[in-house]
């Protein structure tokens, strides 16, 4: 069967204090994604009677006024070709770790019980999922208990947020960034789960609190026949899920015809079949049985002295932003690029790497783009849970053209023009170096030092990574497979800049009968 691939960011939590945002959290996504599951933050930090800031529950009158502004605004979004999805996060007593729960439908309502077991009673028989995240912290401390887990209600798991890597306690991906909640451990990982039977599928996502579908920070891609709700439902509870770190990974993964999710039979001999295209230069894919890689298949140095012939297919990311050192510039916090990409070839797409609102494109057609970004020096008011402090917008870029032809940028009437040979060649970045002179000489008189720092500490920049051939983004693998000596079987692509897919698994049945 063929299927679509549709992104979305399943851990965008929208807090009481911003319920009056849902309009421009909902266009920012429909921007950059193609449906968005709502996960309400019912929590807020309450002044214990002892001076202590203590995370708690809002009161029930609160909660209950902010539901019924999410059904109203969810039912006014249908129909529509961006369907939404209403659910919260629960954390309970913080023994089974933290779950967003999602609906189908827009009649339920949220309930607070402390544990996952009664949660799961709560919504016994009904159209309602709940997907543990942040898994890799301490059992008992809002890590993911594996004993209570149960399939159905949780079919699949985040392997990957802005926590960091939950994958194991050996990724190169740590969970460093929200240290309070650290260290990782590794007996309530995902592959902890995997190995103790639980048939999850993998997404990525978020767990952003100040802007939703922050890029970098993880999405989710779903396998669905359309874009309707019941279409997503089904990929769901059927574990057509996959997770990406940053840029959106195009993987198709089947065995024997059967998609990443599913539940087959065992075979001594069986066809692993994956495609994939990456953002950009893909370093290598790796195939896991029982989270043991029995096949690292390198891509770096397997097409560098390749031919390109005269035309080339090539993908580039552009990144703008940095600028004035807010600890020198205080009133410097952002900056407004509008701009514009033309080629003389194709535009062959535009992925948006989006990390605040306010990002659009203006203009697209099959040889240019007209684009308006702004880029914060600060992009959360300190809020511990926002994006870093400096998060550049940009784009990746995809173009055919002769290889002999050039790539046109203007932005604020300066004219780049950069030859697609030397783009394929280096990375380079482009200071605001003028801008920087006259900043310092007209708040300070400084115009001399012995060295570059104050100009370029203080300098925008415009930055082009090195352009990737669609050879070095672009693989197939086949592969015969014995089934009979493994439960699970998945697949993990690493891009050489480190972003990462992973794919859910697919589940070996061997027993006489499937599981649905």
């Amino acid at each position: 069967m063929n299927y679509r691939i549709l992104w979305t960011d399943f851990h965008s939590n929208i807090h009481h204090e911003a319920m009056d945002k849902l309009d421009i959290w909902t266009s920012h996504m429909q921007e950059i994604l193609d449906f968005w599951p709502i996960a309400y933050y019912p929590y807020y930090l309450r002044k214990d009677q002892s001076g202590l800031g203590v995370e708690d529950i809002h009161d029930q009158s609160i909660i209950e006024t902010d539901w019924k502004r999410m059904v109203t605004f969810v039912r006014n979004q249908e129909p529509s070709d961006f369907p939404v999805f209403l659910g919260y996060e629960w954390q309970g007593s913080g023994l089974d770790g933290d779950h967003n729960v999602f609906f189908k439908e827009d009649s339920h309502k949220p309930v607070f019980p402390l544990r996952y077991v009664d949660l799961v009673t709560e919504f016994k028989n009904r159209e309602v999922i709940g997907i543990p995240h942040h898994l890799a912290y301490q059992t008992g401390h809002r890590g993911k208990n594996w004993e209570t887990q149960n399939n159905t209600f949780s079919p699949f798991a985040e392997i990957y947020s802005s926590h960091g890597s939950s994958e194991n306690d050996d990724s190169p991906i740590g969970m460093d960034r929200h240290i309070h909640m650290g260290p990782r451990s590794d007996g309530n990982s995902v592959e902890s789960g995997l190995n103790s039977g639980a048939r999850i599928g993998i997404i990525a996502a978020g767990d952003n609190h100040s802007v939703p579908g922050v890029f970098g920070f993880g999405y989710a891609a779903v396998l669905a026949t359309d874009n309707s709700k019941d279409a997503i439902w089904d990929a769901l509870i059927h574990r057509r899920v996959y997770g990406v770190s940053h840029n959106k990974i195009k993987l198709d993964f089947s065995i024997d015809g059967n998609p990443m999710g599913s539940i087959m039979d065992s075979s001594e001999s069986a066809e692993l079949v994956l495609s994939v295209e990456a953002g950009s230069a893909i370093d290598r894919i790796e195939i896991l049985k029982d989270n043991i890689v029995t096949e690292m298949i390198p891509h770096t140095s397997t097409y560098e002295k390749d031919s390109l012939g005269d035309r080339v297919r090539f993908k580039f990311k552009i990144d703008f932003g940095w600028g004035p050192d807010r600890r020198i510039f205080p009133d410097i916090d952002k900056r407004s690029w509008v701009g514009s990409i033309k080629t003389p070839g194709s535009l062959i797409s535009v992925e948006k790497c989006w990390s605040n609102f306010g990002q659009e494109i203006t203009y697209k057609d099959n040889h240019s783009m007209d684009f308006n970004l702004t880029t914060y020096k600060t992009t959360a008011s300190g809020k511990w849970m926002g994006p870093s402090a400096v998060t550049p917008e940009g784009f990746i870029i995809e173009i055919e053209d002769r290889l002999d032809s050039s790539v046109h940028l203007i932005v604020e009437n300066m004219e780049y023009n950069f030859e697609i040979k030397s783009l394929l060649e280096n990375s380079r970045v482009i200071p605001l170096y003028e801008e920087a002179e006259k900043l310092l000489k007209d708040r300070f008189g400084f115009e001399s030092y012995y060295r570059s720092d104050p100009w370029w500490h203080n300098a925008y920049k415009i930055k082009l990574s090195k352009a990737s051939p669609n050879i070095a983004y672009q693989r197939t693998i086949h592969r015969n497979l014995d089934l009979s000596d493994c439960n699970q079987i998945r697949v993990r692509v690493w891009q050489k800049d480190g972003a990462c897919a992973w794919s859910s698994p697919i589940f070996i049945d061997h027993s006489e009968e499937n599981d649905v």
